[in-house]
């Protein structure tokens, strides 16, 4: 497709203003440090328009040419045993997994050590920060919603989406999980060939894609703000929820995001090495996105009522329970435009359980060891886990 040009077309809009210059994007601005500006708005819009071609193309020459069982079969084989230059396979294949077996010369483990260690450490934070901020928060971007309703991810159920989504972030955020051919490799290589079949699926069968406002379907740019969320949405998260974290954790968390991206194939010039680049990075972004429609409505909803769907709690009374608890989250978290936009119950005493959280976890910071608190953090994270990955039987490409 000729590449349109990209305006920053929602600057002036309210919701854009508001959020930068009182919401959390203002916020952002602060913890960061961040100079916003559209200087570099035409070195990014391209990325609208671009997507992963390499595995586009596994998907075309392996997926679409087999029984999916026996693709994936196929794949599950290279990812643990890897690929040489002679090997006799489709040439996407040999591409994709040179590409990921080669180490960027700017890789450091012990940065994404630091960065796993924060995401275990900071236990069932964690969690919240990735559901009630940076999941739901996700869905107040109408247009980066489009390929979720396409694939009709709304008939799964949240439960689904939560189990993969939750399955993937653990996995990759392990001790050594992201060394060639170990779990967390595993699981970036899996979910990018995920995003190519669904955006190969999308752009077969789905006629009313409109390539133009949305971008192609899963585009690099978009993908980029997904993994902003994962690092500089998330650290804001910690950080209001009353976590501290060092300079290097900090660092750590965008060296593993940086990296998590390159096995992904999102271009690495989309990749930010700190908060600063990450909130100027995401700000030219938002100004292409307009605010929550009906489907960020309906996706957000689905989420919050996952808990009561959920049967891991056993009662209604829990379940319910539990769903207040996200909603007080989400409102402490997100914007109340935002909250307001996606029709986020009103409920009472709403910031008591954050605030109490944020002084348990300033106390817990002085009197238990760090060590101990990432070895619990860790344990209770692969917990809650397993007992997802029971109720869902984690069918995803396995």
């Amino acid at each position: 497709m000729e590449n349109t040009i990209l305006q920053p077309r929602f600057k002036n809009s309210s919701h854009f203003k508001e959020f930068w210059t009182k919401g959390n994007g203002k916020q952002l601005i602060e913890f960061s440090g961040a100079k916003v500006s559209f200087n570099a708005f035409e070195k990014f819009a391209p990325y609208f328009y671009h997507v992963d071609e390499i595995g586009d193309e596994v998907v075309r020459e392996v997926y679409l040419t087999k029984k999916f069982h026996e693709a994936s079969k196929e794949i599950e084989q290279y990812i643990r045993n890897g690929i040489s230059e002679n090997d006799d396979t489709p040439e996407s294949v040999k591409k994709l997994f040179l590409q990921t077996q080669k180490i960027p010369d700017w890789l450091d483990y012990d940065l994404i050590k630091s960065g796993a260690e924060l995401c275990m450490r900071a236990n069932l934070d964690s969690l919240i920060s990735l559901r009630d901020y940076c999941l739901i928060g996700g869905y107040d971007y109408a247009y980066l919603n489009k390929p979720l309703i396409a694939t009709e991810a709304l008939k799964k159920g949240a439960v689904k989406r939560l189990s993969e989504t939750l399955d993937f972030w653990v996995n990759v955020t392990r001790y050594d999980a992201l060394e060639v051919h170990k779990k967390g490799y595993e699981f970036a290589i899996k979910t990018r060939l995920i995003h190519s079949y669904a955006r190969v699926s999308i752009k077969k069968y789905y006629k009313n894609w409109d390539t133009e406002n949305w971008g192609e379907p899963i585009n690099s740019w978009d993908m980029m703000a997904t993994y902003i969320g994962f690092s500089l949405v998330f650290l804001h998260s910690l950080h209001k929820l009353g976590n501290t974290f060092s300079e290097k954790e900090e660092k750590g968390i965008f060296h593993l995001w940086k990296y998590v991206g390159y096995l992904l194939g999102i271009p690495e010039s989309l990749l930010p090495n700190d908060k600063k680049q990450a909130t100027e990075f995401f700000y030219l972004w938002t100004s292409i996105q307009p605010p929550a429609d009906k489907d960020s409505v309906l996706l957000a909803h689905s989420l919050l009522n996952e808990s009561l769907e959920n049967p891991i709690l056993k009662y209604q009374f829990q379940r319910k329970n539990l769903r207040y608890l996200h909603i007080c989250c989400t409102w402490f978290l997100l914007d109340d435009e935002v909250c307001k936009r996606l029709q986020i119950p009103d409920v009472s005493n709403k910031n008591v359980f954050p605030k109490a959280k944020w002084l348990i976890n300033k106390i817990y910071d002085k009197m238990v060891s760090r060590q101990a608190r990432i070895n619990k953090g860790n344990r209770d994270q692969m917990k809650v886990l397993s007992d997802y990955l029971k109720i869902t039987h984690n069918s995803n490409f396995h």
